[in-house]
């Protein structure tokens, strides 16, 4: 679904991402990890279209997507949720979807009735200001948002960033049921435990290079612990 070929990312004349090749299978989870500063939410701005790629190639479905803007990626079937839980705060978590399900036309109701599905937690919260939402209840409501586009491949940043351990299980749980329904993830993620326990494969990125990659599942931990040297 996604193929990212020899790809080499920067700011100025600041180098980040150097040469990286990571694919994403169809109705895969694969998770990307690595400290502060190793170069993946870098890496994600390029995959998106937010960062131009100095060198290399973007594939999303077979086709080039390197040099396309980010909304032709959405039309192509990508959506990204960044870092932060991000929301329109003065607005209710229902007129947040709604703005999403108005572009999707005549699938809007029903995708935004299946994202609500998966996180049904927030069928309680669809009058309440996304500001007033907790951090989890907000990343819930922007994947939610995500999915009502109708995505092939869906790319998170961080979703497990400062929120409660009781709702990262809930986004796990999420994350394994998109996949079994064939939506393909890119996941990029501190808590090793989470990445592992919800991804086929994963990369480890240092400094922009990847220094390890392998098969997903909780039994690699130590592996990925110990190339990350944590």
């Amino acid at each position: 679904m996604l193929e990212l070929r020899g790809l080499h990312v920067g700011y100025g004349r600041t180098a980040v991402v150097h040469g990286v090749d990571i694919e994403v299978p169809d109705g895969a989870v694969v998770a990307v990890m690595g400290h502060n500063g190793a170069g993946k939410t870098t890496l994600l701005r390029a995959a998106v279209g937010l960062l131009p790629a100095r060198s290399g190639t973007v594939l999303l479905g077979g086709e080039d997507v390197t040099r396309t803007r980010p909304h032709q990626r959405v039309r192509a079937g990508l959506a990204y949720v960044p870092q932060g839980q991000q929301s329109f705060g003065q607005l209710t978590a229902r007129e947040n979807l709604q703005l999403v399900a108005d572009v999707a036309g005549s699938q809007g109701a029903r995708r935004l009735d299946e994202a609500l599905d998966l996180f049904p937690a927030l069928r309680g919260l669809l009058t309440r200001r996304a500001g007033l939402l907790s951090g989890g209840q907000r990343q819930q409501l922007a994947i939610a948002r995500a999915l009502i586009t109708g995505p092939r491949l869906i790319v998170l940043d961080e979703p497990t960033e400062g929120i409660q351990p009781s709702v990262v299980a809930e986004i796990e749980d999420a994350i394994v049921q998109l996949a079994s329904g064939g939506l393909s993830v890119l996941l990029v993620e501190q808590h090793v435990g989470f990445a592992l326990a919800a991804s086929s494969h994963y990369y480890v990125l240092e400094s922009g290079r990847v220094t390890a990659h392998g098969a997903g599942g909780v039994a690699q931990e130590g592996d990925v612990r110990a190339a990350m040297a944590i």
